[in-house]
Parts: structure tokens; C-alpha cells; sequence
């Protein structure tokens, strides 16, 4: 910059003596290129990174970097470098036209801008002095700020000139990846909506697999039993066809629909929606009961985690990944809903709105007797112009989150 005012000012020599500084900071400048040209730095790198990344928490991990050549290489700085931040052309068209349309209507909202598709904020790193031939251990950390797969390219490796003015860079190529899951929330003690009830054939028949795995005894054969309940071993001892015996169970299986209607690709509501998802996967005990993760994406998925069946892991490694539905119809997930509430003890319902087609869904789950928790994502000052509709008769389970003081609304869940 100083190089740049002086070279503007320079030319009036009469009125100032800027033509000597620039002469100066050229030389400099000049200089400094002069030494980085001498860097002939070669090195290989081995990225140690763990298998999960929460968005918001610091990422550490290791680089182990080694010196190809014979001299000694230090005052190194080591940068990652990342996938490209940058947005495809339809998702930025969709923020776009979702920035419009939010103008247009005077809503509420933050303008979506090129950084909300930032990956992770990246920090330099201090390498220590590398002797010939040899390689050490460079602990790094960066910060991921969205949820999903964090690509890196490689790592570069960074040394400044002896005025500090300019730097050399050697880049090394080292493609990886890791998980990133959503940002969770701390949840308080909270009575979830249901109670247990019968589950015709047990757990392994809820999760569509067979009938149920709780063994009772052994029993002479009748007729109509399944082939598959014979017990082979004891026909062969007694010489008469014996089945195993199975008892029906009563269990606690919860649903937690996460709504994914929104225009925005990016949009924050969806993000923290996304991220109390993850909070309630990771705060109801699986161990004697189930949970059932009902979403709609490029199809309808129901995922189910508790009792053997799958665990809490794998369904955040599923929100990690889920992505908006900007074409498509909420009516996709009612139904989704609908057809699979009959074995449910209650529906915790995560929503990007609350128009009139989400309250009606809201209420058709009631009138089946199903308990509801509702809880609806709105940008900040949104939350006032909320009415409760069909859940006015039940004000503690209707909740509003504003985007910015999610944390502080979960905390009121009772």
C-alpha cells in the first residue's frame, strides 16, 4: 500500500520528496522477490484427521510434513487448502431469488452473502525447524462452520522473505476428507410426548425386518405356525415338530419429523433446524426404545435407531448430509407422517414454518391421538407474530425458535 501512495504522489516532485520513498520500497520490494525466488523447498505432508467434525467446534489434527532436501527448511508456515467455497450457479440463483423475494415482502431476514457457503475458517500454523531429510509434527486446527463433507486439496507451506514482505509458497498435494455433523444444543429434562404401547411382532418387526427377537420358550408345533420358528434341534430329539415361541412388546417409539420445504439452499432457518434434529438424536436414550428419523429428500426416508436396530451415530452421519427441498410439496412429507404414526407414542416436529398446511398437518396428527411437539424456526423478531393455531389448547408444546437464540429457546422445553 505505502508502495502504491508513494508511486500516486511521486510524480509531483516539485511538492514532495514521495519519489524517494517509492525508490526505497521498490528496492525493498524487489528484494524480498529476489530471495523467495531461492526457496527450492520440496516436501511430502500425511494429514491425521479424526473420522468426525462437529460445525462450530474447533477441528484438531495433525500434519506430519517431511523434508525432501538436504538443508535445513525453517520459518515455515503450513495453510491447508480447501474445496472451493464458492457456490454452484443454481444455488446461488436460489439465494438469490430467495433474497429478492424476503425484500420484497419487508420479512424479517439476513441477505444471504457468497461467505454463508464458507466451509470452515482456516488458521496458519507454525512449523517447527524441519532438519534434512527428516520430518515433525505440526498440530493445526481450523474451524468448520457448515455441516457436510470438508474437502481439502493439500497443504501449502509457506516461508517469508528476510523483510517479511513477501512469501514463497511450496504446495503439496494431499486430498481428503472428513464428516462434518450438525451443530447440536444442549436439551433439558424433558417429558417427551406418548407413553409406551404394543408393538404387534416386537422391535425387529417395527424397523420392517421379521417378527419379534424376544424368545419366550419352546412349544409343539400348531397348525399355521411360520416354517422359520421351527426348532430344528429339539424336532430332532423329541421326534415331533417344536417352534420357538415369541412375545409381542410394549415399547417407547418416538418420531422426530424434520421439515426440509424452504426455498433458500443455505438458508440459516433450515441449518438450525437441521442442528435441533441432531440435538434430540443425541439426547433421547435409545437403549429401551426406538426413534424413527422422518425427512423427504431427493425421496422419503424413515431411518430407525434405538433397541440394536441402528444408533444415534449413524443418523446424524444422515444429517450431516440432508440437503432443502426447494421443488416439491410439504403435502410429500404429511403423507410420509401419516402412513407410519399408527406404532408411534408420540412426534416431535421440527418446521420451517407455520402456514396454514403445516397446521393442518399438525392437527390431523392430533385428531389421531397422536402427542405432538411442536417447534417452529423463524429469523430474529419473528417469533411474535406467531400464533399457536391448533396447538393453543397446549401452549408447553409448542415452542417458536428465533435463528441466533436457539439455545436459549430449547432451554424453555418442559
Amino acid at each position: 500500500m505505502a508502495l502504491v501512495v508513494a508511486g500516486i504522489m511521486g510524480p509531483d516532485s516539485e511538492n514532495n520528496v514521495a519519489y524517494q520513498a517509492f525508490t526505497l520500497l521498490a528496492v525493498l520490494l524487489l528484494i524480498g522477490v529476489g530471495c523467495i525466488c531461492l526457496f527450492r523447498g520440496r516436501f511430502t505432508a500425511r494429514r491425521a484427521l479424526p473420522r468426525f467434525g462437529t460445525a462450530g467446534t474447533p477441528l484438531r489434527y495433525r500434519v506430519t510434513v517431511k523434508n525432501l532436501t538436504k538443508r535445513t527448511q525453517s520459518s515455515l508456515t503450513l495453510l491447508e487448502s480447501l474445496a472451493d467455497p464458492r457456490p454452484s450457479f443454481a444455488d446461488w440463483r436460489a439465494a438469490k431469488m430467495a433474497e429478492d423475494k424476503e425484500l420484497r415482502s419487508f420479512r424479517v431476514g439476513r441477505r444471504p452473502r457468497l461467505g454463508s457457503f464458507r466451509n470452515a475458517m482456516v488458521q496458519e500454523s507454525r512449523v517447527p525447524a524441519i532438519p534434512p531429510l527428516s520430518e515433525v509434527e505440526v498440530h493445526t486446527e481450523l474451524l468448520p462452520v457448515r455441516r457436510g463433507v470438508l474437502r481439502f486439496f493439500g497443504v501449502t507451506l509457506a516461508r517469508p522473505d528476510p523483510l517479511g514482505l513477501v512469501r514463497a509458497f511450496s504446495r503439496v498435494r494431499l486430498p481428503q476428507t472428513v464428516l462434518i455433523l450438525p451443530k447440536r444444543y444442549p436439551l433439558p429434562a424433558i417429558a417427551l410426548p406418548g407413553t409406551m404401547k404394543y408393538q404387534a411382532g416386537g422391535v425387529v418387526l417395527a424397523s420392517n425386518v421379521g417378527q419379534s427377537d424376544e424368545f419366550v420358550a419352546l412349544r409343539d408345533y400348531r397348525h399355521g405356525d411360520p416354517p422359520r420358528h421351527i426348532h430344528w434341534r429339539s424336532w430332532a430329539k423329541a421326534g415331533k415338530p417344536v417352534v420357538k415361541e415369541f412375545e409381542d412388546e410394549f415399547f417407547v417409539r418416538h418420531a422426530l419429523v424434520l421439515d426440509t420445504f424452504i426455498e433458500h439452499p443455505n438458508s440459516d432457518i433450515f441449518e438450525e433446524a437441521v442442528s435441533v434434529a441432531a440435538s434430540f438424536v443425541c439426547s433421547i436414550r435409545t437403549q429401551e426404545s426406538l426413534l424413527d428419523l422422518l425427512f423427504v429428500g431427493p425421496d422419503s426416508y424413515c431411518l430407525t435407531a434405538g433397541r440394536g436396530l441402528a444408533h444415534s451415530e449413524q443418523m446424524m452421519e444422515i444429517l450431516a448430509s440432508v440437503q432443502s427441498c426447494r421443488r416439491g410439496d410439504f403435502r410429500e412429507l404429511e403423507e410420509l407422517v401419516l402412513d407410519h404414526v399408527r406404532g408411534v407414542s408420540g412426534c416431535i416436529c421440527v418446521l420451517l414454518d407455520w402456514d396454514k398446511q403445516r397446521q393442518e398437518f399438525v392437527q390431523k396428527l392430533r385428531g389421531l391421538g397422536v402427542p405432538v411437539l411442536v417447534l417452529v424456526m423463524t429469523m430474529p423478531g419473528g417469533k411474535g407474530r406467531i400464533e399457536a393455531g391448533p396447538m393453543r389448547d397446549d401452549p408447553e408444546k409448542f415452542h417458536v425458535l428465533e435463528v441466533g437464540h436457539v439455545e436459549e429457546g430449547l432451554a424453555e422445553l418442559t
